[in-house]
């Protein structure tokens, strides 16, 4: 069973904007300092996922818990643009779910100098100085996962939850098979 921790969307509202006047006419929701960062951080309120504007017309919504939180979120910001004459309606010219990051135990202690062998030095990482977890890059899936001695296992690259069940039963069947032949 995998929990999402973070549902990551882009879109693009195919227009320029000046982005330090949207951000004078949204008001204390909205930062901009052009100076340490080119994008403009929007934010409902201090639990609300953020969304990243740039002047370009595109931004990036991170921080969401669902896939429905993410489009509600983006709901929200078209309507606020539109209402303050940015755009003309509350429409983007295209939006999707492009990361989600999920979480999940594999119930059971994981030796990580013995996985990356077996699961292949081609496909794994693991540097313990660098890194407490073991990064693995399934040639099945498009995913990134990463593994910890507690068992613990991250998965992170979905464009949906299905697609991140798929690539933790592969890892859960994957880690049994290695560890039966031990």
């Amino acid at each position: 069973m995998l929990d999402v921790v973070n549902v990551v969307g882009s879109g693009s509202l195919n227009a320029e904007l000046d982005l330090e006047q949207v951000t004078s006419d949204i008001g204390s929701i909205a930062e901009y300092d052009p100076d340490k960062y080119v994008g403009m951080y929007l934010r409902f309120d201090d639990e609300a996922p953020l969304i990243t504007l740039y002047r370009t017309g595109k931004y990036i919504i991170t921080g969401a818990n669902s896939e429905e939180e993410v489009y509600t979120i983006r709901e929200q910001f078209l309507t606020l643009l539109a209402n303050n004459a940015m755009i003309e309606t509350p429409k983007d010219e295209w939006f999707r779910i492009q990361n989600l990051v999920c979480t999940g135990e594999l119930d059971q202690s994981l030796n990580l100098n013995a996985l990356a062998i077996g699961l292949g030095l081609e496909v794994t990482e693991y540097e313990p100085e660098q890194f407490p977890g073991l990064i693995y890059r399934p040639a099945e899936a498009a995913n990134v996962v990463l593994l910890f001695a507690s068992g613990r296992i991250v998965i992170t690259g979905s464009q949906d939850i299905d697609a991140a069940e798929r690539t933790f039963d592969l890892v859960k069947n994957k880690i049994s098979d290695i560890t039966t032949i031990d």
